[in-house]
């Protein structure tokens, strides 16, 4: 059996590469749909804010060049100076993007119970609780 950072790595290639892919019609990719996301679900928030929220998923760089991007594309606008917020178009569009999106969960979770989902998620929560508690009380080198 392969461990589990083998298929932590595999599994992430194949969302972003599957996702992107599927994304490509809309002129999105995985993170850009990320950052639509946090924006959908906080309104008028900041950049700083949706760099916080996504750390975990990609560098500052690439987030702020999704964010920029969105901007270019008319999903997202500045009401207000580091302050965004979904246009009505990007509202709209957004709508049918999620119907795929959803299309796409079904297919990755193709003969996986709710149950066995919550328990893959819980575990590997755990597993990040765990070393992000190590390394916070770690002694330094």
């Amino acid at each position: 059996m392969k461990p589990i950072g083998y298929w932590l790595n595999r599994t992430d290639q194949a969302l972003t590469s599957s996702m992107n892919g599927m994304l490509a019609e809309f002129g999105l990719t995985r993170i850009a749909w990320q950052v639509l996301n946090v924006v959908h679900d906080t309104p008028r928030v900041a950049d700083a804010d949706v760099l916080a929220i996504l750390a975990a998923n990609a560098d500052t760089r690439t987030l702020s060049a999704a964010i920029d991007t969105m901007l270019s594309d008319g999903w997202v606008t500045r009401p207000a100076p580091n302050q965004l917020v979904l246009t009505p178009d990007g509202q709209q569009r957004l709508v049918r993007v999620a119907e795929r999106v959803d299309e796409f969960r079904e297919l990755s979770t193709t003969g996986i119970s709710g149950d066995e989902y919550r328990t893959a998620v819980e575990v590997l929560e755990r597993m990040a609780r765990n070393l992000e508690t190590a390394t916070d009380t770690a002694p330094a080198s």
